[in-house]
């Protein structure tokens, strides 16, 4: 359900055992709608479908951690509307950030406030109880996610030139984005 206001609602989840096959299967569906739409999670060649995507899914999932892997998700009307992966690293020297991995929202779903929102919240789960100072991510170039991450507060902080090929004369930069402070 929406919050009373409307916005979606967030949960997240840290262990592999949180997570629903119903859950698993939104994912899953989620992620080859954005895909087969064109958007960047993580499958650069649609047409996509559970072959690819579920065991993608279930990895993901196997992996997650309370200290260093979580699944964010956004829901409206009880339905998974978006999602995120948030990882980070724990030695020493890296522990201070992490890292934003198959950020996406159904394409039917867009301009909702469903992105901002699971942004908004990655940020919060990331300063408040995972203790990170920075986040990161790498979108695609040349699809317009520069715009969207800039109006949220993050910077570019480099750029992979046409180091993403989807077919000949379509090279794509890989854009790095950073988000400090939290």
């Amino acid at each position: 359900m929406p919050t009373a206001d409307g916005r979606p609602e967030m949960r997240q989840f840290t262990a592999p055992g949180e997570v629903s096959p119903a859950l698993r299967r939104a994912l899953a569906d989620c992620w080859i709608a954005v895909t087969n739409a064109g958007g960047a999670a993580g499958f650069p060649f649609p047409p996509v479908g559970p072959g690819e995507v579920v065991p993608a899914v279930d990895r993901l999932v196997c992996g997650l951690a309370p200290a260093t892997s979580r699944l964010l998700t956004a829901s409206l009307g009880g339905k998974l509307a978006g999602w995120l992966h948030v990882r980070r690293d724990p030695a020493r020297l890296v522990a201070h950030w992490g890292t934003l991995h198959h950020v996406q929202t159904r394409p039917e779903l867009r301009g909702r406030g469903v992105g901002g929102a699971l942004m908004g919240y990655v940020r919060q789960v990331a300063r408040e109880e995972l203790g990170l100072e920075q986040l990161h991510l790498a979108a695609r170039g040349g699809a317009g996610l520069e715009e969207f991450y800039a109006r949220l507060g993050w910077r570019e902080s480099g750029r992979r030139p046409g180091v993403l090929r989807f077919g000949p004369g379509d090279d794509r930069d890989e854009v790095l984005m950073h988000l400090a402070p939290l």
